[in-house]
């Protein structure tokens, strides 16, 4: 999929969290400046969560709660991590289940979360803030997600 911008970029997000339930987890991949917060930001307008959305690198983690019925936004940034051993120390697993889980610059080290989740690669495109976007389902839940999202 490609994103002409910022804003398709969170029209992507809404479209993601309208698939998106507790007990989800969502790792975002791509270098820095690709748009993952921005994706971040649409999926937390989808899900009707108390924002603003901001890239938590200095707070690591952080727990919007929903403004209706519906699921908490836990969005987490994972670059200044230095391994599996103090992303176990945020106990993610703790909230999980009733929680949809962001990952950023998690691959790698959130897998053991579930052994269902969304990948999504976010590299630079031909034109100045085109992105594209590889969504890839790992598990059986997520077994047709290019369909869900075309």
């Amino acid at each position: 999929m490609k994103a002409r911008d910022a804003a398709e970029m969170r029209e992507l997000g809404v479209r993601i969290a309208g698939l998106l339930g507790p007990g989800d987890l969502v790792v975002l991949t791509g270098s820095l400046g690709a748009g993952k917060t921005t994706l971040t930001q649409g999926i937390g307008e989808g899900l009707n969560v108390r924002g603003p959305i901001t890239s938590p690198t200095f707070v690591i983690a952080r727990v919007h709660p929903p403004l209706a019925d519906g699921p908490a936004l836990v969005h987490v940034d994972a670059y200044r991590l230095g391994g599996a051993l103090e992303v176990d120390d945020l106990d993610l697993d703790a909230s999980i289940a009733d929680s949809i889980t962001i990952v950023e610059w998690g691959e790698g080290l959130v897998e053991d979360l579930s052994d269902e989740r969304l990948e999504i690669l976010i590299e630079s495109g031909t034109e100045d803030d085109q992105r594209i976007v590889h969504v890839r389902g790992v598990g059986r839940r997520w077994s047709d997600i290019p369909a869900m999202l075309i």
